[in-house]
């Protein structure tokens, strides 16, 4: 499999270093790849990280990546 960074590869652009998590005043921050950062709800970010494990352990069951 090609490495993801390289331009030929399919996964090209797929980060494999992980977002930064904290908590404010009661929100939840994310902090991601490429500047991206979005703030959350409690509820709204638990619900989005078990999201993200249930898609992970799919991803590494169907071969995953790098």
């Amino acid at each position: 499999m090609t490495p993801l960074g390289d331009p030929g590869s399919p996964y090209h652009g797929v980060h494999d270093d992980a977002g930064v998590a904290t908590a404010e005043c009661g929100v939840v921050m994310l902090d991601g790849p490429n500047g991206v950062a979005v703030a959350m709800t409690p509820a709204a970010a638990r619900a989005t990280g078990e999201g993200l494990m249930a898609a992970a352990r799919l991803a590494e069951a169907q071969g995953g990546v790098g």
